[in-house]
């Protein structure tokens, strides 16, 4: 008697073991099956989930503008458009947006533009306030960043280093010093352990201003307050 006849023999269905394995047609299926499955459950968790994102995000960057543009209660989007800035709250393509921040009562306030640029982990975005009639930055917040914990993460939670961009000159450009060394209007104090990324903020936002500071209109031509939001400041606790 063969080897496979004796295995077949001493199996319950007398099948032998290569018969008794899977075809390579039937495990392609089955991972096939497997797949769509999984690609139809990602997308509708997405799709169900997709309009809560969209919330928290809008209202994450209404908190943010009011935090980097002391004494905002009103925000609009604002577009560069056939060579003027203009107010919308619709959704263009390739827009690049930066905010209007105004007070209660409609008057304007300020910038709060957003900027993004590679750190020294991964890419980071921030949002930072701008008064165009002092031409400087009032305030900054870090919108995403995976910067190395206990390091480079210290670009938003070291208190100090926030505090270099609340009467920050924009001229001639922006520049980190060492920690101490902050001699002039327009330096930060960089990060001790944490230089690269105090850097990326920096070149973050000098670029960010040759993109936008020249399309600014002259103060006192800012476009009016068309677009109440239904959230002010009050509204997401800043005023608590």
């Amino acid at each position: 008697m063969t080897r496979d006849k004796a295995d077949a023999a001493n199996r319950p269905d007398g099948r032998t073991a290569a018969e008794s394995e899977p075809g390579s047609l039937r495990l392609v299926a089955t991972l096939a099956i497997a797949g769509l499955l999984s690609g139809v459950a990602i997308i509708g968790i997405f799709e169900v989930t997709l309009e809560t994102i969209t919330a928290n995000r809008a209202r994450e960057l209404r908190e943010a503008v009011f935090k980097v543009l002391p004494g905002v209660e009103l925000m609009q989007k604002l577009i560069y458009k056939e060579n003027k800035l203009i107010a919308t709250n619709e959704q263009e393509q390739d827009e690049l947006p930066i905010y209007g921040g105004y007070d209660s009562e409609g008057q304007f306030i300020g910038y709060a533009i957003p900027g993004e640029g590679p750190g020294f982990q991964d890419t980071i975005k921030i949002l930072y306030g701008y008064k165009a009639d002092t031409r400087k930055i009032v305030g900054m917040e870090v919108l995403d960043s995976r910067e190395t914990p206990g390091l480079g993460d210290k670009i938003y939670k070291d208190a100090s280093f926030v505090a270099n961009f609340t009467n920050l000159s924009v001229e001639p450009e922006i520049i980190a010093v060492k920690k101490g060394k902050k001699s002039a209007p327009n330096e930060i104090d960089a990060i001790t352990g944490a230089t690269i990324s105090s850097k990326a903020i920096v070149k973050i936002i000098n670029n960010t201003n040759q993109i936008w500071l020249s399309n600014l209109p002259e103060p006192g031509q800012e476009p009016e307050l068309l677009v109440v939001e239904e959230e002010s400041a009050a509204d997401t606790g800043r005023g608590e």
